[in-house]
């Protein structure tokens, strides 16, 4: 089984994959890509790395069995696909709690409140491989215990349940 989990940074993917009890060997794809040389370069602008989509279904092509955790993560092969999601006024909190620059703060909050994420999964996997899930004022456990339910099979897909244009 292959189950991905992603999100816009900062809705708590590192921190609730984790925590996840599961037989599945976790990867935390920004780790493999930094580790790997799987970039292609850097954007200046954010500050990260451009990683190399193709290299690195390359790398993960031959392992099952996995979890894969990163926001880029729903352009990889998967079984299903774990969305996380954030209120944006708390998403920019937390970005900027842990030093992210104001700006970078801001668009992802802006990402998050137009589903920029949540749709390219869909795009990619399908409404059937799709499980949303708010961390909006919940608990990493908590967290973990909903992706430990979609691994197990003990959750329906989910997708566009989740709306945050309020914040817009």
């Amino acid at each position: 089984m292959r189950v991905i989990v992603t999100g816009t940074p900062g809705t708590g993917k590192t921190t609730a994959t984790d925590l996840v009890d599961t037989d599945l060997n976790v990867v935390h794809l920004n780790d493999l890509i930094r580790d790997e040389g799987l970039a292609i370069g850097e954007d200046p602008e954010r500050g990260s790395l451009v990683a190399d989509i193709d290299a690195l279904r390359e790398r993960l092509a031959d392992r099952q069995d996995v979890l894969v955790e990163s926001h880029l993560a729903h352009h990889l092969d998967a079984d299903r696909v774990v969305v996380l999601r954030c209120h944006p006024e708390t998403l920019r909190e937390r970005l900027l709690d842990r030093g992210e620059v104001e700006s970078k703060a801001e668009e992802n909050a802006d990402a998050e409140a137009l589903d920029v994420i949540l749709s390219e999964a869909v795009d990619a996997h399908g409404l059937d491989s799709v499980y949303e899930i708010d961390t909006t004022d919940r608990t990493p456990e908590a967290v973990a215990a909903d992706i430990e339910a979609v691994i197990a099979g003990e959750r329906a897909p989910t997708a566009g349940e989740v709306e945050f244009l309020d914040y817009l």
